[in-house]
């Protein structure tokens, strides 16, 4: 014959704290995983918007030495001001600077609030990239009398 234990008041309830904590943890984990993939898409959005803003800065042409000289060369002030006018039409965060007189860089931050991760104290996603564009200049147009 199987002799009947009775079961300790102390070991009541302890699968459902075990359960609740497994659970949170599952959450959080599965939590965080959605947020740093939204981290990642920020980046590559905001590695996006950097190379469109360089680009669009690069191609810009100075018109008066294109006519008067037949010499292709870039406007470095307007492919700074392209560039900023590119970001700010976009709605992104970033700044232009010129690296040398032939080459401009554009960094572009963009912030997101995190999902599930404000539960461990982070509130907000922060992703940054930057591309430069080199300003090809001296690009010589036909021959003129």
């Amino acid at each position: 014959m199987r002799q009947h234990h009775p079961r300790s008041r102390s070991d009541e309830g302890s699968i459902s704290i075990f359960a609740v904590i497994i659970t949170l943890v599952v959450v959080v984990f599965f939590g965080a995983v959605v947020d740093f993939e939204r981290k990642l898409e920020a980046r590559q959005d905001a590695t996006t918007a950097a190379q469109e803003a360089a680009r669009a800065g690069a191609g810009r042409v100075d018109l008066h030495r294109a006519y008067t000289d037949g010499e292709f060369v870039v406007d470095r002030d307007a492919a700074i001001a392209a560039a900023r006018h590119h970001l700010q039409t976009g709605g992104y965060t970033g700044t232009v600077t010129a690296v040398s007189t032939h080459t401009i860089r554009v960094q572009v931050t963009i912030t997101e609030p995190a999902l599930f991760l404000p539960v461990i104290g982070i509130s907000h996603l922060q992703a940054e990239a930057a591309a430069t564009a080199n300003l090809t200049t001296g690009v010589q147009g036909p021959h003129r009398p």
